[in-house]
């Protein structure tokens, strides 16, 4: 057990009888590494039948007025975006520097999809759905909330960039110094250079030396980067953007605290 969360578990009673305030739903999701809202977890349960013709976990970007649907600009113009979501701190790390204020705090009414065993099932039907519905091909966004939680989940993604020629994938990771870093690096980044740009949150610029490495940074960061034109309303959406995945986007991009 984390030793947090042993101490309150020894302490709660004691806060109960002498009337102390409760801890905060936000302050237990923090101790015990989950989402705030655990109500809107969603346990996939893979279910393929040719006849059905909905998505699973992957919802349209059109869900979202942040992304976009239909991309308009840069090297996958034409192609439609997709997005997952999994429980964030379920699947991060805890060293995530937004491990306290993640924006999943604020987010109740969001679908977070659980690590199971038909989760990647779940999203490989989906691709192949998609694949049929739009052969100009898709983009995924990684993750809306969550993040890469194993090597073999890397690998599942690699293994769909294969069987998928017209999958693009982007986002962003908190992984950094682990074997999960190492797989997101060298399986996607690398070998995919034009179909996959995973940026890693770090307040660092663009390094040559480290092929293919990409950085998302935050408000504080003063070094050559670019702030997130949708955060500033020169983009309407990302698929009206598409600055973060662009055959030359080597500048970390800036986002304004949130």
């Amino acid at each position: 057990m984390d030793l947090k969360l042993f101490i309150f578990t020894l302490v709660s009673p004691l806060n109960r009888r002498y009337n102390v305030p409760m801890t905060t739903a936000t302050e237990m999701a923090r101790i015990e590494g989950t989402t705030k809202f655990r109500k809107s977890v969603v346990q996939p349960r893979h279910t393929f039948n040719a006849e059905v013709k909905g998505l699973e976990v992957l919802k349209p970007g059109s869900n979202n007025k942040k992304l976009g649907y239909k991309i308009t600009k840069g090297r996958w113009k034409g192609k439609y975006l997709y997005s997952i979501t999994l429980e964030e701190r379920a699947t991060c790390p805890r060293y995530c520097h937004h491990w306290d204020d993640c924006y999943g705090n604020n987010m109740p009414f969001a679908k977070r999809y659980a690590v199971n065993t038909s989760l990647c099932p779940s999203i490989h039907t989906d691709i192949m759905r998609l694949h049929n519905k739009h052969p100009q091909g898709i983009v995924i966004r990684l993750h809306v909330l969550g993040d890469f939680y194993s090597p073999e989940y890397v690998t599942f993604w690699e293994h769909m960039l294969d069987l998928f020629p017209n999958l693009c994938l982007f986002g962003y990771t908190a992984r950094w110094g682990d074997d999960v870093q190492y797989a997101i690096h060298t399986q996607l980044n690398v070998r995919y250079p034009s179909r996959c740009v995973i940026r890693y949150s770090r307040n660092l610029p663009f390094n040559e030396t480290l092929h293919e490495a990409r950085y998302a940074t935050d408000e504080s960061f003063s070094g050559d980067s670019f702030t997130c034109p949708e955060q500033t309303g020169k983009a309407a959406s990302c698929a009206d953007c598409g600055a973060c995945w662009g055959s030359h986007a080597t500048k970390s991009v800036r986002f304004l605290n949130h």
